[in-house]
């Protein structure tokens, strides 16, 4: 997608992976890098002012700008200030699955925060269409890809605050029956990839949805 900079609209750049400090650095397009997962934020003439569209993207050319959607910033979790968004996760499990026979139809993530026993971690919801012979092996490959990608999260894990992710199964169609119970099966309607709560996770439980 080519980035129109003269149609009146002013943008700023915030990097993903300091987008939930304090004071978080903004840049201009000339600072730009390619490779880089951004989000956008915008200022127009017509008066909207440092608005956050919601989506990050990256920059794929700088001369001329071009830009993907690589993602929603909404959809995150840092329950502990790990900061995993979406394109992580599912970065992860591509690389995880890649040379392997397993497939996946669906997946989510979420905190556990308060487990009956043991330190706090990551659930891994998901529906496979071929299922793995060792799971342990397929947690250790995504583990490597996610602390390769976020410093932060390699941090809680060699720090102790986190363990490492554990993966519940989902029956089959589960998230379609999932969509169904909210209203939302169809359409433009996805499961978002990461939330930063379990309303989700609680309602597969409270349906029966896990194997």
């Amino acid at each position: 997608m080519l980035l129109q900079l003269n149609s009146g609209i002013f943008y700023e750049f915030i990097e993903v992976n300091h987008f939930f400090d304090k004071n978080p650095d903004r840049i201009t397009i000339r600072d730009v890098k390619a490779g880089v997962n951004y989000v956008m934020i915008i200022s127009t003439t017509a008066g909207l002012w440092a608005y956050n569209i919601g989506d990050t993207v990256e920059f794929t050319s700088l001369k001329p700008y071009r830009v993907i959607v690589s993602g929603r910033i909404k959809h995150f979790i840092s329950a502990f200030g790990e900061h995993v968004i979406g394109k992580e996760v599912e970065q992860a499990l591509k690389e995880a699955t890649e040379s392997t026979s397993i497939s996946v139809n669906e997946f989510t993530v979420a905190p556990q925060i308060n487990p009956e026993q043991g330190l706090p971690y990551h659930e891994w919801f998901i529906e496979f269409e071929n299922e793995p012979e060792k799971e342990q092996d397929l947690i250790e490959e995504l583990e490597q890809s996610l602390q390769k990608q976020n410093s932060y999260y390699l941090d809680l894990i060699e720090g102790k605050v986190l363990k490492t992710l554990k993966i519940t199964r989902i029956k089959k169609d589960g998230f379609q029956s999932y969509m169904k119970s909210i209203g939302k099966l169809g359409g433009q309607n996805k499961v978002p990839r990461l939330s930063n709560d379990r309303k989700i996770a609680d309602q597969l439980y409270r349906l029966n949805l896990t194997k």
